[in-house]
């Protein structure tokens, strides 16, 4: 049996400049917090808090902090949060992913030029809710292809459309024609990150080849889920799985090739043990 291992795999770009971060600090023994979960995996996540890092959940807890550095999470953070940081006279080091910047600087912009903001991404994820935050007036969400079907807008602003770093390119595409057939006045800026791009271009292709297909990721994270979409649409038999242990496979003999991808917060380790699994056991 043949193992199709996705040469995208695993941490991007962000994320792992967010993890080093964070371990670079934690070398100067001084006391550290992340506002929210640094990226969305359990593991990195689990062996930071051993290490010491403290995850502060809400501002109430950062409004009880005296000392120590606060790194902000890979996700961003609205603008209020990092003032808020700031003013207390805490450390703060800035770990957004710097495609998630690009967009609050695009928001920002153009929120203040009387643009509406319309944000194509996941409501309530971290990495939406930062955008928002860099709004000058209230930003609106549009989730799926159907709310933008749905959508009607009778103000008088131009829309300025954005979207969420790791959002299905393909469903962007389709929400952005959508916006344009209605016939609103709209300049769309594609803000998904060329890593996920080529991510979802790439286990979309291994997908549509194999007779087993494993998606590897934390059951939080946008991005894998959004992996786990694209290749259930091309393998019947795609499985989501955190870790090794998820894995519950009994393999009938006409199976051939097994194509394996990981999201962006996946560590190289959880990917090489679910690997050599497979090529071993089967």
């Amino acid at each position: 049996m043949e193992v199709i291992l996705a040469d995208s795999a695993g941490f991007c770009f962000g994320v792992k400049r967010a993890v080093d971060t964070v371990y670079e600090q934690i070398k100067t023994g001084e006391k550290i917090y992340t506002y929210g979960p640094i990226i969305h995996n359990k593991e990195v996540v689990g062996d930071l808090k051993s290490r010491g890092v403290v995850v502060l959940e809400s501002e109430e807890e950062l409004e009880n902090l005296e000392d120590g550095c606060v790194v902000i999470r890979s996700h961003g953070l609205p603008e209020r949060i990092c003032e808020k940081i700031k003013s207390r006279g805490l450390k703060c080091i800035d770990a957004t992913c710097p495609f998630v910047k690009r967009i609050h600087e695009v928001v920002r912009k153009e929120s203040e030029a009387g643009k509406q903001i319309v944000i194509v991404g996941n409501a309530g994820h971290p990495e939406v809710e930062g955008i928002k935050g860099w709004c000058r007036t209230p930003a609106i969400v549009i989730e799926t292809v159907e709310e933008a079907r749905n959508f009607s807008y009778d103000g008088q602003k131009e829309l300025c459309i954005v979207s969420q770093t790791t959002y299905n390119y393909n469903n962007f595409q389709y929400i952005v024609e959508i916006f344009q057939q209605k016939g609103y006045n709209v300049i769309v800026v594609n803000t998904i990150c060329n890593a996920t791009e080529v991510r979802q271009a790439e286990a979309a292709n291994i997908a549509a080849q194999v007779d087993i297909m494993i998606v590897i990721g934390d059951s939080h994270s946008s991005n894998t889920r959004k992996l786990y979409e694209i290749c259930s649409q091309k393998c019947d038999k795609t499985y989501f799985i955190q870790v090794l242990d998820d894995l519950k496979l009994e393999l009938p003999e006409s199976v051939r090739l097994v194509g394996i991808t990981a999201g962006a917060s996946t560590p190289n380790n959880i990917i090489e043990e679910v690997q050599n699994y497979v090529r071993v056991n089967f």
